[in-house]
């Protein structure tokens, strides 16, 4: 067991792309290579250059916080898809301690998009699934960019069965833009498959908590998200389609996403006002893909507190809660 999860730890962290920046993080790109250039210079020379560093190092510090602080919501949905934003196999490595993967929904095969296991958290043991989209070309093609065909939902089914059945609280990762919206999945039972993995969610007998760590994309997310409580990192979204759909339709140009997503109220901030979900957990300065490890220690911790908490609480209880939440979405 220790040997697969270190296994999975040294996939996760090898396979991290180098740090790239986006269009709105541009002044803070210009004053890292300034601080770049200026330490190769002074590499082998005499010239104390501390000095000069220190004061760029806290104006380039000041400058990131400064503009993470003011994200507009199409901006904080850039940082939802950042390329080396930490994923599913990022979390098990640095958040829980073993983690055993099980695959198959025992129907089709083996769905790569969304996966599952057992796993441990700070002692707990519980039944772990979430989506992983991969990070390099051939990591992001295996696992279909995260976007989960039937036979990933019914996996899911079969983990939430099998946690009921031993009593272990589920625990799910969501990062989707939506299900697969393939002709082959369609002909494999997509809508029932995501119907049946919601059902399946509102009838646990034990505690789940779901994260939205990335984005939170259609009833692609809703089926692993239909849980009591839910969290979201700072910088993650969360919406019935997305930005660029939604423009789309409504004027006809994906052009229009910024404003669509400011319309949207996709962001943790927006939907923890309007109780979609429950907790926002903070992110690092600069998003979660400057510090990985830092946020998936504060998910971990997080979704510890959670546990704690709903581990009092009987299977009726915890069902009638999930019934009164999705009950009253939307109701003023």
């Amino acid at each position: 067991m220790n040997g697969i999860r270190l296994h999975a730890r040294a996939t996760a962290t090898s396979c991290l792309p180098m740090h790239s920046y986006l269009e709105f993080e541009k002044p803070v790109a210009q004053l890292d290579r300034r601080i770049a250039e200026l330490r190769s210079a002074a590499d082998g020379d005499e010239v104390d250059i501390s000095t000069e560093l220190a004061r760029l190092e806290a104006k380039s510090g000041e400058l990131l916080a400064a503009t993470y602080a003011a994200l507009t919501p199409w901006q904080k949905t850039q940082v939802a898809r950042h390329p080396a934003r930490p994923h599913f196999r990022d979390f098990v490595s640095h958040a829980f301690d073993e983690f055993v993967p099980l695959g198959g929904d025992r129907l089709y095969g083996d769905d790569q998009a969304i996966m599952g296991g057992l796993a441990t958290l700070g002692g707990r043991r519980v039944v772990l699934i979430g989506h992983e989209k991969g990070h390099d070309t051939e990591s992001r093609i295996r696992h279909n960019f995260g976007m989960g065909k039937p036979e990933g939902y019914r996996k899911a089914i079969r983990l939430m069965e099998l946690a009921g059945r031993f009593g272990l609280p589920v625990v799910t990762l969501v990062d989707t833009s939506g299900a697969f919206p393939g002709i082959e999945a369609e002909e494999r039972g997509q809508a029932e498959a995501i119907a049946r993995s919601t059902e399946a969610c509102l009838a646990l007998p034990v505690p789940m908590v779901a994260t939205i760590v990335g984005e939170g994309g259609s009833g692609g997310a809703v089926a692993l998200a239909s849980a009591e409580r839910v969290l979201m990192l700072e910088h993650a979204v969360y919406s019935v389609i997305s930005p660029e759909g939604c423009a789309s339709i409504l004027w006809r140009t994906a052009e229009k996403a910024p404003e669509a997503a400011e319309a949207m109220k996709v962001t943790a901030q927006h939907l923890e006002r309007l109780g979609v979900i429950d907790r926002i957990v903070p992110e690092p300065v600069g998003g979660a893909h400057r510090d990985p490890q830092a946020t998936a220690k504060a998910l971990g911790q997080a979704i510890g507190e959670e546990l704690d908490e709903l581990s009092k609480l009987s299977p009726e209880a915890l069902r009638r809660l999930r019934e009164e939440r999705f009950l009253t979405l939307g109701v003023a």
